[in-house]
Parts: structure tokens; sequence; C-alpha cells
């Protein structure tokens, strides 16, 4: 199994870090740390609010000579508020300031979810609510056909502003609709994926339009049960199949899901905040599961979904707002 994926014209490492939720304070040398642990795809977000500190960490592992620009993949996406095309390229501008780079090698559109425009001065990131301060503070969706936000993504594409873009949170419904229209064509969909959740369609639709995908959140509710999304019950590195694979590999139950997923194809995004765990998320291309191992763990399916925004739209941002059936 190739520690690459093809994305579009490049290649990119299939095993990247995920910079959700990664406090401010630590982003910087946990960014420098995973690179000089080997890590060369990174995967950031201006949503996730640490991505001026993502830049100080390249800026750092770059001036050092850790890593020279060509040897790293770096990805970001779109926020909900800026899908209206007069507003794509300056929010991959602001993206391209902080991380201090001036191409990305990828951006994609973070949800398939257009919200009122928030200004930068006004608040960066915006998140989802479009007053914090009212009375009943709840998102402000703004109909943009998501046509328009995707032709203003080719754009930064002609522009030199990105190599590839793509998409995230889209379900076989959106994506045969963006390959009819679409000019430049989606080179990644990047999805919630884990033994739980398995996206079996989804991931063949895809290969049949030759888009790659990436699975975030592929520990499943391991990033989730400090949001309250996730009961402790739901670990699926505590289930059989699992557990039976790390002991006949030798290796951890983590291991054994992230490599589940890198056998798959799809590239995996994992987060830590633990230089030892950037170590072990790294070490999969040395073991292999078996056939059995790996319809066992895929069996493990049950569609549980942790991040559905028809279920935290509305308990946490006071707006009913569903994009999955």
């Amino acid at each position: 199994m190739s520690a690459t994926i093809s994305v579009g014209c490049g290649e990119m490492p299939a095993i990247g870090l995920g910079l959700w939720k990664i406090a401010r304070e630590d982003t910087a040398a946990m960014v420098r740390s995973a690179i000089a642990e080997g890590y060369r795809h990174l995967d950031s977000a201006a949503d996730y609010g640490n991505e001026a500190e993502v830049g100080e960490g390249l800026q750092a592992a770059l001036s050092e000579g850790l890593v020279s620009r060509e040897e790293l993949w770096v990805t970001s996406k779109l926020w909900n508020t800026y899908h209206r095309p007069e507003h794509v390229r300056a929010a991959c501008e602001r993206t391209l300031k902080d991380l201090r780079l001036s191409e990305l090698d990828l951006y994609l559109i973070h949800f398939p979810i257009a919200l009122q425009y928030v200004d930068f001065e006004t608040r960066y990131p915006p998140e989802w609510i479009a007053d914090p301060d009212a009375e009943n503070p709840a998102m402000v969706p703004d109909p943009v056909p998501l046509s328009e936000t995707w032709d203003a993504m080719e754009e930064l594409v002609r522009a030199g502003l990105v190599k590839e873009i793509g998409v995230c949170n889209y379900n076989t419904g959106l994506l045969h609709d963006l390959m009819a229209y679409s000019q430049i064509k989606p080179a990644m969909l990047q999805i919630e994926s884990h033994p739980y959740l398995n996206q079996e369609r989804l991931l063949r639709a895809a290969a049949q339009y030759d888009i790659a995908v990436t699975a975030f959140s592929p520990l499943g509710a391991l990033s989730y049960l400090e949001l309250d999304m996730a009961e402790a019950g739901e670990s699926v590195l505590e289930q059989a199949a699992v557990k039976e694979a790390a002991a006949r590999v030798g290796r951890t139950p983590a291991q054994v899901v992230l490599r589940w997923g890198i056998q798959r194809g799809t590239a995996v995004i994992p987060k830590t905040s633990r230089v030892e765990r950037l170590r072990e998320n790294q070490q999969l291309f040395d073991f292999e599961l078996n056939d059995a191992e790996m319809t066992a763990i895929s069996a493990l399916n049950r569609n549980r979904r942790f991040n559905d925004p028809g279920h935290f739209c509305e308990e946490a941002f006071g707006t009913f707002f569903p994009i999955y059936d």
C-alpha cells in the first residue's frame, strides 16, 4: 500500500495531521513537531481558528530547513459565510496570509451550507451564528447555489492561488450534480469515515469519478467525546474485531483502525496534541490487515455519524439544518 494517494495532478501523503480542535497556544509547536517527525500533509481550515499559528509552525519548520515547501501538502477550507462568489477569493487570500503561503495544495468547500456573510473586521473566524449578541442567536442561511461557489473556486485555480479544489461533507446526489456543471473537476472529497460509518457507496461513487477521498475523524468517537457528541461506550477501539487484529499484527487498536482506512484507499487525518501519538499514527506501512480482518472491521458499520449538522446545528446554534437524510 502506497504512502501517498493521487489527487488531481499531484501525490498527497496518505497520512496527515488534522488541525481541528488543537488549541491555538499549542498549534505552532505541534505543527513544527509533526514536520520534524516526518509529517508532510497538514489539514487546516479557516473555521479551526488556528491558521495563524499553523503559519508560525510552518515558517519555523521551513526556516530551520526541516522541510522544503515543495515537500509539503497543505489543505484548507472555505467557510460557510464566504460562499458568495465575491467573497471566495478574499477568504482564500486570508487563509494564505495566515498560513504564510503563496499557494495551497488543496482548497475545499467545507460544508454544502451557505450562511450570511460576516466581514473579517466583524469577527474571524465567523463560526456558525450570524450575531452572537442577538436575543436569540441563530444561523442565518444565505441562498447561494453551490454551482456559483464552485465557479469562484475554479477561479482560484486559474489565478494560481490553489493547485487543486474539492469538497467536504457532500453526499452522492451533490457529487453527481457537481460533476455535471464543473469545468475544473473536484480532486478531493473529504468526509467523516470510520468503521462505524464506512460510507461504502459514497466511496464507490467518488472512485467512479476519479475523485480521491480523505477520511476525517478516522478513529470515530474519540474526536467527539469532549464535545458531548459521542458516548464513552462508542469507541470502535474496544471492538473485538479491532482488538483481535491488533493482537495479531502487534499494533495498537488505533493503528489498526487507521490502517483499515488506508487499505480502503482513503487518506486519513487523525488529530492529536501528543508527540508520541504523532509517531504512532504514522507507523502504518510496515504491516497489513488480511481480508478477513478488513471484512470484520467493515462489518462494524452502523451508519453512526458523529459530525452531523442535522443534530449539532439545532442543539448548539438554534437552527435546524440537516444535510443528510
